[in-house]
């Protein structure tokens, strides 16, 4: 499972790299969304790698995401009962399902964007503009996602 933040804003943004953060669901900066590893949901994310920062989620972090930031219709947060009723007994337990792919938040009726605040402490030195591997933010951090979601939860 594939986790997508977009980092940068749409100002002087290509129209096909427009259509495809549509297409992720990444309508403003700051916001996330979990993505299979599909081989055409890997190319979306390849294109748009110069505007979102993208990696591995673990099952703790997404358990702490799903417990402060998930939303259901109505704008209304996911609570334990809400989880009672879909035969889901924590948030753990929906986390642990999520990542091995038998529940999808669609099927559950949660929203499948969650919005985050700006990271404390701001970014890495280098800023949004340059790539992870140079000190940045943008593009492929494998594991390190963790950290950074945890910062903006």
């Amino acid at each position: 499972m594939l986790t997508v933040i977009r980092v940068r804003g749409s100002i002087r943004v290509k129209k096909e790299i427009k259509d495809t953060m549509k297409m992720l669901r990444l309508f403003r900066a700051n916001h996330l969304v979990l993505v299979s590893e599909e081989k055409r949901t890997k190319k979306m994310v390849e294109k748009v790698k110069d505007y979102v920062t993208f990696g591995e989620i673990n099952a703790e972090t997404l358990e702490k995401l799903l417990e402060k930031r998930a939303l259901i219709k109505g704008n209304k947060k996911v609570t334990a009962e809400f989880l009672k009723e879909k035969k889901i007994n924590s948030f753990k337990e929906l986390s642990e399902k999520i990542l091995k792919g038998e529940a999808k938040l669609k099927e559950l009726e949660i929203k499948p964007v969650f919005r985050l605040r700006p990271p404390r402490k701001g970014f890495e030195r280098a800023g949004i503009k340059k790539a992870f591997s140079v000190g940045g933010v943008l593009g492929y951090r494998a594991t390190e996602i963790n950290s950074l979601i945890n910062k903006m939860l």
